[in-house]
């Protein structure tokens, strides 16, 4: 059995593990230069910023073991319990290195094609099951079985020509949309310990890199909310950036800023949650999986692929 699996987010990435630790040959495919998705780390002035999942928590037993596991991996440690009055005693975890050390991490031993385009599945005719996978470069994969966990938007042309029809909710699904400052200075910011604020209008979160000990510099990660971010998505760079520094100058206080970066996160956070924690096309050899299914953020990403592995594997 080959299977390939489309995106190396968190969900394509564990259903890759479950599908290899089962035995079977897998190849992911990433548009992107590097896995994780919005696992994603940046590097920038000398500093280290994490711009897409800031921290996840947990909540289901079965990703408790995983999160378990990458502790005693020493890839996952934990951040805080919460923030300011918030704190609620939940964990709140974090990569070591960044989130990305923890798609890096789950990749190891994988077959992972990074800068490979999916843009087309066909049946396969001989033999009568399976797919035909077209990447941008005009080679062709051949699998029995494929995984397909990018946006939803996308996910649903991918599968037009596929000749599979996706239920309405998750062909109609749309993300949230996410800008992101990013942001080096020259001396501590002006956050409170533990290192980030939550829900403080117009941002999502707000997180010096440094106090959350992943950079050896003052760096923030500065998101602002859905509303903000829709209102000013079609601005440009320089509009943008400007606007965000002046509404974060709480948080940057007598700092100054030495380099800074726009992050546009068009498919930030999913608006429908599907309530299963994949969708199987009946009859087919293929699953769709990722965050807006079974649950969302991080822990729903990663459960939405393990079960679309495993009910590759039972069919």
């Amino acid at each position: 059995m080959k299977v390939v699996v489309v995106g190396a987010g968190l969900s394509g990435l564990l259903a890759a593990r479950t599908l290899s630790d089962a035995g079977v040959e897998v190849v992911v495919l990433d548009k992107g230069r590097s896995p994780g998705g919005r696992l994603a780390t940046r590097r920038l002035g000398g500093g280290r910023l994490d711009h897409g999942a800031q921290f996840f928590t947990v909540r289901d037993p079965e990703f408790a073991a995983l999160v378990d596991q990458w502790v005693d991996d020493g890839v996952v440690v934990e951040w805080c319990r919460g923030f300011d009055a918030g704190a609620d005693g939940f964990p709140r975890y974090i990569a070591r290195d960044g989130m990305n050390a923890l798609a890096k991490h789950l990749a190891r031993g994988l077959e992972v094609r990074c800068g490979s385009l999916v843009f087309g599945l066909l049946a396969r005719r001989h033999p009568e099951t399976g797919w035909h996978v077209q990447l941008d470069d005009g080679s062709v994969i051949d699998a029995d079985a494929v995984v397909v966990t990018c946006p939803l938007p996308q996910t649903s042309s991918l599968l037009f020509s596929a000749g599979v029809s996706l239920p309405e909710q998750i062909r109609r699904g749309d993300y949230h949309r996410t800008l992101a400052l990013l942001a080096v200075l020259d001396r501590a910011s002006a956050v409170p310990d533990p290192g980030g604020v939550q829900g403080y209008a117009p941002f999502q979160f707000v997180a010096d890199n440094q106090r959350k000990g992943i950079s050896d510099v003052p760096t923030l990660t500065v998101h602002a909310d859905p509303e903000w971010s829709a209102a000013h998505w079609a601005d440009t760079a320089d509009v943008i950036l400007d606007a965000l520094v002046e509404l974060a100058s709480p948080f940057i206080g007598e700092a100054t800023i030495v380099e800074r970066q726009l992050k546009r996160w068009r498919f930030a956070t999913p608006t429908v949650i599907w309530p299963e924690r994949c969708w199987v096309a009946e009859g087919r050899a293929l699953a769709v999986a990722g965050d807006a299914f079974g649950g969302p953020k991080v822990e729903g990403a990663a459960l939405s692929g393990i079960a679309a592995a495993r009910a590759l594997l039972t069919q």
